[in-house]
């Protein structure tokens, strides 16, 4: 006797390039971006709706609402860009010119990816060697761990101008402080990750590592650091994200000529709205393919340690 699930179906509908597409991450995230432009557009119109009308009143022309409507999305200094507007900055700025020009963005970019880079590695690693000793030593996890916390409570806008002024003082100008100050924010996340992952094998798997006589390295090493990784990894994506905001916001009082920072300074100097929200833009994209290297290196790591694909 022949199943009935062993019957193909004769006929049945094949899901369309549509809804294949649906089916998968594709169109939610498509459905999600047409949504946030149409919005952005909305907004665009409505925010820069009365000044066109203010200007076209003051020059005694007529002004028509499809005239107005068309002239929002075309405004020199608009209170909010159109994003067929950035994506023209975009263009001029990024395509049209050098890498190497000042005008470009991809020079600004390079000026804050290094500093991010540099603070990254060193908040990092500071996150990590304070990991390492408040789990090992009790008595940095009483003392050390309570100003570790608080430190982030202090804003970083505060802070920037006075760490600025004081390595200036000593002669460290540059790259230096930008990395110190996004050093400084991104030490935070790592340590708070890699204390939990060190502390994620159960006691009984310690307790058995010690019965083989293990060292305190040896149960570091093969079965502490193993555990950490996944959260250590977790805490580097956040990190990096807001190792780049840091070095953003360091370059605001050193009065830096290059970096999206400064980039961002002075279209907010000269009320360059558009300049202003292509910079931004441009930052996004970077943090976004930080994070994105770093779940490369995620996946290389635990693939060379054995662990699933």
């Amino acid at each position: 006797m022949t199943s009935a699930t062993s019957i193909p179906l004769v006929g049945a509908a094949r899901p369309g390039l549509l809804g294949k597409l649906w089916r998968g991450s594709t169109g939610p995230v498509l459905a999600v971006v047409a949504a946030i432009l149409v919005a952005w557009y909305v907004a665009a119109v409505l925010m820069n709706w009365t000044g066109v009308s203010e200007r076209f009143a003051r020059m005694g022309q007529p002004a028509t609402t499809s005239t107005v409507f068309w002239q929002t999305m075309a405004e020199d200094r608009p209170k909010l860009p159109a994003p067929h507007q950035i994506l023209a900055e975009l263009d001029k700025t990024i395509l049209d010119v050098a890498p190497t020009s000042r005008r470009s963005l991809v020079h600004h970019a390079t000026h804050t990816l290094s500093a991010t880079l540099v603070g990254f590695l060193m908040g990092s690693a500071l996150g990590v060697l304070l990991a390492v000793g408040i789990v090992h030593l009790r008595t940095l996890q009483k003392s050390l761990m309570p100003w570790v916390i608080s430190s982030q409570t202090v804003p970083i806008l505060a802070i920037a101008p006075i760490i600025v002024v004081v390595l200036g003082s000593i002669g460290l100008r540059g790259l230096i402080p930008k990395a110190i100050i996004s050093s400084y924010l991104c030490f935070f996340p790592v340590t708070i990750g890699m204390v939990k992952g060190l502390e994620a094998p159960d006691r009984i798997q310690r307790d058995l590592m010690r019965t083989y006589s293990a060292s305190s390295w040896e149960i570091f090493w093969k079965l502490r650091l193993p555990a950490s990784l996944p959260y250590l990894f977790a805490s580097l994506k956040v990190a990096i994200a807001i190792s780049l905001v840091g070095a953003i916001v360091a370059e605001l009082p050193t009065g830096a000529q290059a970096g999206l920072g400064a980039r961002l300074l002075a279209g907010s100097y000269y009320g360059q709205t558009i300049q202003i929200w292509s910079a931004l833009v441009v930052a996004a994209a970077c943090a976004a393919l930080l994070v994105v290297a770093v779940g490369v290196l995620e996946k290389v790591v635990m693939k060379a340690m054995g662990g699933r694909p």
